[in-house]
């Protein structure tokens, strides 16, 4: 399906890492496909921001951020030494912290995956669980390489969450960390059966309409959506808040 030119357009961060493509074996900038058809599917513009020779005006050309899956944070960046099965990438922390405060800056709705949710928390000063499976005796979040996991998530009552998904939902995830202290200004409003924090926005609570003067929209999510393709509910949710969020500021067409 052709994009249009009143189509929000949502920035992606990616990799940039070694990878193989054809008769190619060389860093790339990349991100899974899942990511790019499910913006799309949800009426947008997907557009790639590699963790190299970013700013923050590249926002100013955007309508919504999504911060994607990946690699650990860095364990320094809330003050602690890593452990020994945290991998980080701190140019791509650096990247992506950069992004988040001018996302917010300008009001932006920002989505965090997997990762982004953990960037979006240690960026307002929480901290992380380093390796699940030595805190919770088991590797269910994180099944084996490449392989995902499930999860049972309930929403909490008046907030996003419920209203994005209903009280509850199954999802397919892929992490060995989580969420550990909450960052200040944020509310966890989706939880695992085992109490692990699997949403998180902003508090006080934003509606879909993300009013500018609470703050703006921000949701995110430790799970993976764009890896669920009959279930776009997360991603159209930014997609629709991006459109808003566009159509108020004037830089595109209003919806026919």
């Amino acid at each position: 399906m052709a994009s249009k030119d009143s189509d929000p357009v949502i920035g992606i961060s990616c990799y940039m890492q070694r990878a193989q493509w054809g008769v190619w074996d060389t860093e790339a900038a990349l991100i899974p496909g899942d990511y790019v058809r499910m913006v799309a599917a949800s009426g947008a513009i997907p557009v790639l921001l590699p963790p190299h020779g970013q700013a923050p005006a590249v926002l100013d050309r955007v309508d919504g951020l999504l911060l994607a899956g990946g690699a650990d944070v860095g364990s320094s960046e809330y003050g602690q030494d890593p452990h020994d099965t945290t991998v980080s990438h701190p140019f791509r922390d650096s990247s992506e912290m950069m992004l988040l405060a001018a996302a917010r800056h300008r009001r932006l709705p920002v989505l965090g995956i997997c990762r982004g949710m953990q960037v979006i928390n240690v960026a307002y000063g929480g901290t992380l669980i380093q390796h699940l499976p030595e805190s919770l005796g088991h590797s269910d979040y994180q099944p084996a390489p490449g392989v995902y996991g499930e999860v049972t998530v309930t929403t909490e009552a008046g907030s996003l969450a419920r209203e994005t998904l209903g009280k509850a939902t199954t999802a397919p995830c892929y992490h060995h960390q989580g969420v550990d202290r909450l960052g200040a200004g944020l509310r966890a409003t989706g939880r695992s059966p085992e109490g692990l924090v699997e949403i998180i926005e902003l508090d006080p609570p934003v509606s879909q309409t993300g009013d500018p003067a609470d703050g703006g929209w921000l949701f995110a999510v430790q799970w993976h959506p764009e890896h669920d393709p009959d279930d776009d509910r997360v991603v159209r949710a930014l997609v629709q808040a991006a459109r808003r969020h566009a159509t108020d500021r004037g830089t595109r067409r209003a919806p026919k």
